[in-house]
């Protein structure tokens, strides 16, 4: 009776009984075995080479394997192998003539699919627009008297005029504006000038270092990026516009692309993201006004509140108006839910056009910058210019208001920073900068503790003592846009470099 390996189920040449198993095997397949392993195969007890025992038995001689005995053999084996191939390969030519066929079939079909998708949306769009440019027409109050209407004369001896075509402040509004007016007041009161908590102290930023360079926001054949803001509530997001006609809503935590939205015929040159909604406000020198929903990268709304280039908008406390501001030497007050323009007032004193604009925090004034070098401000409910601030030397590249409502800050191209109190009415900081120094941006933190300018370079500056905590040279061009993340957790600035920088510790 012949033995038979355990493991390889064949007649062992040199058999081996494992005490632990009572198993039969051949020698060098249990010493590999225990080699790797150390246990019996089988009870996966402890075995060593020393405890299994060698069988004696007379050798066993195995049946060779069946061959072909003759050349005819051989040849009609080797014929047989050839016509299989043969036929295998018959086969396949067959399976991959047929596969080209239902490829071709599938990229025809998905080409035509694309252009009827592309001419759908082509026609939504258009549609969207239309509707969009209806709805204001819808609403609007019956039309007043022809000719504009002149409002009173401001204290600072400019005149406003109202055209007739706005809709007009309703009571209403005027209330819901005073409201909320009174309750940002009172909280402002409440906080006094504690520092918010979780606030970034200045030497912290003072460490502030590049943590990111994303430079494929935008099209690369038209370089550039003009505009920037970040969303309040989650400041993950970060929206940019580009000279590539769109705007780009980024997540700076994931690194992803949310949405592009497309819409403008000319570059984006101003975006606001709303506090509390995914919604995103660009304007273009197109003369548009959009308000766009992310999640679906639709236009909301087309506001024309201009008849020329918007250079300046901002979105009221209350995140329903807009204030917008046009080279057609006219800032205009929208309902962002209608579409509506509530009114639109031109300075019949001034001849020049407005570069910048931006609403009070408390939203019942607002500052425009011109041209001329002129700041001035206004009173939203009676439309009228109450106060100038005269002093730069240049036209006014950016105006910003801090988070107290105390001071404002303005930029012109005479390469300084002005600092105004807006209770003294007057000039109290002026910081000088470099010669041909270019300033295109400026924005305080939520706090109003630091104060971040976007140009040749990027600066952030410490409120009341105004000495620079840091200074960024990482754009290989102009910087555009600046903005701080909440509690000045980051900072981050866009550039003719077509880049979106975060800074951070």
């Amino acid at each position: 009776m012949a033995l038979v390996c355990a493991i390889s189920s064949e007649v062992p040449d040199q058999p081996v009984v494992s005490p632990l198993s009572g198993a039969v095997f051949e020698r060098r397949l249990l010493e590999k075995y225990i080699a790797e392993n150390g246990t019996d195969p089988f009870t996966n007890k402890e075995l060593t080479l020393d405890q299994i025992i060698e069988l004696k038995v007379p050798p066993v001689a195995k049946p060779k394997p069946p061959s072909a005995t003759s050349i005819p053999a051989i040849l009609k084996a080797l014929q047989d192998e050839w016509d299989a191939v043969m036929l295998h390969s018959f086969t396949l030519r067959q399976q991959l003539q047929t596969a080209r066929q239902e490829l071709s079939h599938a990229l025809y079909q998905h080409d035509a699919a694309t252009r009827v998708i592309a001419r759908l949306n082509k026609e939504v769009t258009a549609a969207r627009e239309a509707l969009a440019t209806l709805k204001p027409q819808a609403g609007i109050a019956p039309a007043a008297p022809a000719g504009p209407t002149i409002a009173a004369t401001a204290e600072a001896g400019g005149a406003a005029d109202v055209p007739s075509e706005g809709a007009g402040l309703t009571e209403e509004v005027v209330t819901r504006l005073q409201d909320t007016a009174t309750v940002l007041t009172q909280e402002r009161k409440r906080r006094g000038r504690t520092v918010p908590e979780g606030l970034t102290p200045a030497d912290q930023i003072r460490g502030y270092t590049t943590l990111a360079s994303h430079p494929g926001l935008h099209s690369a054949s038209v370089p550039g990026i003009l505009a920037l803001d970040v969303h309040q509530k989650d400041t993950s997001k970060i929206v940019t516009g580009g000279s590539d006609k769109n705007a780009t809503v980024f997540n700076k935590d994931t690194e992803q692309v949310v949405a592009i939205l497309k819409g403008h015929s000319k570059k984006v040159s101003c975006v606001v993201y709303h506090p509390t909604e995914d919604t995103v406000i660009t304007a273009s020198p197109d003369t548009q006004i959009r308000v766009w929903n992310v999640g679906t990268s639709q236009t909301l709304q087309l506001i024309r509140a201009h008849d020329g280039p918007v250079t300046g908008l901002s979105l009221h406390a209350t995140g329903d108006y807009l204030l917008s501001a046009s080279r057609d030497h006219n800032w205009a007050f929208s309902d962002i839910r209608s579409g509506r323009v509530l009114c639109k007032v031109s300075d019949s004193s001034a001849s020049s056009p407005l570069t910048a604009a931006q609403f009070h925090p408390d939203g019942l004034i607002l500052g425009t910058g011109t041209q001329d070098a002129t700041i001035k401000i206004w009173d939203l409910k009676e439309r009228s210019n109450v106060a100038n601030f005269p002093g730069h030397s240049g036209a006014i590249s950016s105006i910003a208001f801090s988070e107290n409502g105390y001071y404002l800050a303005t930029a012109a191209e005479d390469s300084t920073v002005r600092l105004w109190d807006l209770r003294k009415l007057k000039n109290f900081k002026t910081i000088q900068l470099d010669e041909g120094y270019e300033v295109t941006d400026l924005s305080f933190d939520q706090s109003g503790t630091y104060l971040a300018v976007a140009g040749t370079d990027v600066r952030v500056y410490l409120c009341k003592q105004w000495n620079d905590l840091r200074v960024f040279n990482d754009h290989t061009a102009m910087a555009t846009g600046v903005r701080f993340g909440v509690n000045a957790s980051y900072l981050a600035s866009t550039s003719m470099d077509r880049t979106l920088k975060i800074y951070g510790p």
